[in-house]
């Protein structure tokens, strides 16, 4: 196996000079660069999963898929493949600006699978998408029903905090509900819960999976039928590109 000596680092702005950014049909920026051990057909596929509904708050963004984005610098840092020690120096995605354009570098060869690099292409779409767009209202009146009825759990460690710190409130005697709603809380759960179940909607137009894949250990997951009620809503502000389809399955026992 090659030692990092053998593999010099790349600027990501070299990088982008060097490569050509393709433009899916559904309007979203992206290049493929290195060893990256995936295919043309496979990346494309990917992409354009992303609805076409989001796109024009995307478009000052480009995606650079990468073997790996190198974080140990001010600067932005790519390698051209892989080697263990540059993978224990790299982290999953890296951000840069140039011009006007708004990168993102994905580290292609810091997951394992397919699901593993579309749930890290479709998360930080999402989160771009939230940065540049907000939240729908609409969804954060449904997140915001769910929260008050208490349903169980929530969709990743950012989502169960704030939506915790937003109802933890007390008065003085330590009886429930008698101080207001942590109002910046509440926003910062929105937007966290948006993002998260954005990224899933899309991760099941792209590929197919099971739900409890995304467990953590940290929090409790959202209830499923209150996840499926999320993501239907979404996808009725976001419907599927032609060639993708929606489904919610649930597991039948016995």
């Amino acid at each position: 196996m090659a030692s990092s000596a053998q593999v010099d680092l790349w600027p990501a702005e070299k990088v982008a000079t060097q490569v050509s950014v393709a433009e899916a049909p559904n309007g979203i920026h992206y290049a493929m660069w290195g060893e990256t051990r995936i295919s043309d057909a496979d990346l494309e596929r990917l992409v354009s999963a992303v609805p076409a509904t989001l796109s024009a708050a995307l478009q000052n963004r480009a995606y650079y898929f990468v073997p790996l984005a190198i974080a140990d610098t001010d600067d932005t840092m790519v390698a051209p493949g892989y080697t263990v020690d540059l993978g224990d120096r790299a982290i999953c995605h890296r951000n840069a600006v140039f011009g006007t354009t708004e990168a993102v570098f994905l580290s292609t060869r810091l997951v394992e699978d397919r699901f593993g690099l579309a749930f890290e292409f479709f998360i930080n779409v999402a989160h771009n998408f939230v940065e540049a767009a907000g939240v729908p209202e609409s969804f954060s009146t449904l997140a915001w029903q769910q929260a008050e009825a208490q349903v169980r759990g929530e969709t990743s460690q950012d989502a169960w905090e704030t939506r915790r710190r937003a109802q933890d409130v007390r008065s003085p005697e330590g009886r429930p509900g008698q101080a207001p709603i942590d109002e910046r809380a509440r926003s910062a759960f929105f937007e966290s819960a948006f993002s998260d179940a954005l990224a899933i909607y899309m991760l099941s137009l792209a590929v197919d999976f099971d739900y409890h894949d995304l467990r953590e250990r940290d929090y409790p997951l959202l209830s499923a039928p209150a996840l499926a009620e999320r993501l239907r809503h979404v996808a009725t502000l976001f419907p599927a590109n032609q060639g993708y389809e929606f489904q919610v399955l649930y597991r039948r026992k016995g």
